[in-house]
C-alpha cells in the first residue's frame, strides 16, 4: 500500500494545528481527515478505511486517553497521540492504553511526518509475516498470523505494539537487544527516540504476562528472553 492509498485521521480542536499538521501529511501524499473533538473521530474510526490516526490528547469532550481506550476495544488501526504536556505520566499513560507513539507539542511537522512513515511501514511489514509462524516458550505461546498471545490455555489480551515488542524479542531470545535497537525494529525509527517508550511497554508486557513474561532486563543495555528449554518454533 502505497501512501496515496491511505487516509490519516487527524483528531485537533486547535484549527491552526490541525491544519498544518493536515497540510505536511497531504504534501507527503497522504488522503487526511479530520475530526476536532472525540465522539467525531469515534464515528470516523468506525466508518473505517483509515491507515492511522494522529490523536490530541486534550480534547473538549472525550479527552484522547478515553478514545484511544474505545479505539482498542476493537481495532489495532495505529495511533500516533500528541501531548501538550510534559509530565511523564501523560505520555506513560497514553501509551498503557495503546497509543503507538506520542509527541509532545511544539513538535517539527517534519519529524511528525517521518513518525506516521514509520508506524505506518512496520504495520505493512507485519501484515507480510508468514502466517504459520507460531513461537512457544514455556507457558507462553504467540502466533503471528492470527495475532494471538496465550498462557496455557488463557489468550492474554495485547497492544499492537506490545505484541510487537515481545515477538521480537522472542524471535531473538537468548540476544540482548538494546533499547534503540528495539525502537528500530518495533517502531521503525531509522531516528534517535524516546526509549522511554520501550520501557513503558516492557512493564506493561510484565504486567498482563505475570509469572509467564519472560522479559528479562539487561542494566545499562536493553533487555532479553532467557531461553526457556522447550522454546519451539513451529
Amino acid at each position: 500500500m502505497n501512501a496515496q492509498a491511505q487516509t490519516i485521521l487527524v483528531v485537533e480542536d486547535e484549527a491552526s494545528i490541525a491544519s498544518f499538521v493536515s497540510l505536511y501529511l497531504k504534501n507527503a501524499g497522504y488522503g487526511v481527515r479530520t475530526a476536532t473533538n472525540g465522539g467525531e473521530a469515534l464515528k470516523e474510526v468506525a466508518a473505517g478505511e483509515l491507515a492511522l490516526v494522529v490523536l490530541d490528547l486534550n480534547l473538549p469532550d472525550i479527552d484522547g486517553i478515553e478514545v484511544c481506550r474505545r479505539i482498542r476495544q476493537n481495532s489495532e488501526l495505529p495511533i500516533l497521540m500528541l501531548t501538550a504536556r510534559d509530565e511523564d505520566v501523560d505520555k506513560i499513560i497514553g501509551l498503557e492504553v495503546g497509543a503507538d507513539d506520542y509527541m509532545t507539542k511544539p513538535f517539527n511537522p517534519r519529524e511528525l511526518v517521518a513518525r506516521v512513515k514509520s508506524i505506518l511501514r512496520r504495520a505493512t511489514s507485519e501484515s507480510r509475516q508468514v502466517e504459520s509462524e507460531v513461537i512457544r516458550h514455556g507457558d507462553l505461546s504467540i502466533d503471528a498470523g492470527r495475532r494471538e498471545v496465550r498462557v496455557v490455555d488463557e489468550e492474554i489480551q495485547l497492544a499492537p505494539k506490545e505484541f510487537d515488542l515481545l515477538w521480537e524479542l522472542l524471535d531473538h531470545r537468548g540476544l540482548v537487544l538494546t533499547r534503540d535497537q528495539l525502537l528500530e525494529r518495533v517502531w521503525g525509527y531509522t531516528f534517535a527516540g524516546d526509549t522511554r517508550t520501550v520501557d513503558v511497554h516492557v512493564r506493561q508486557l510484565r504486567r498482563k504476562l505475570g509469572d509467564a513474561s519472560p522479559i528479562v532486563t539487561v542494566w545499562g543495555v536493553g533487555y532479553k528472553v532467557s531461553p526457556a528449554r522447550d522454546a519451539v518454533r513451529a
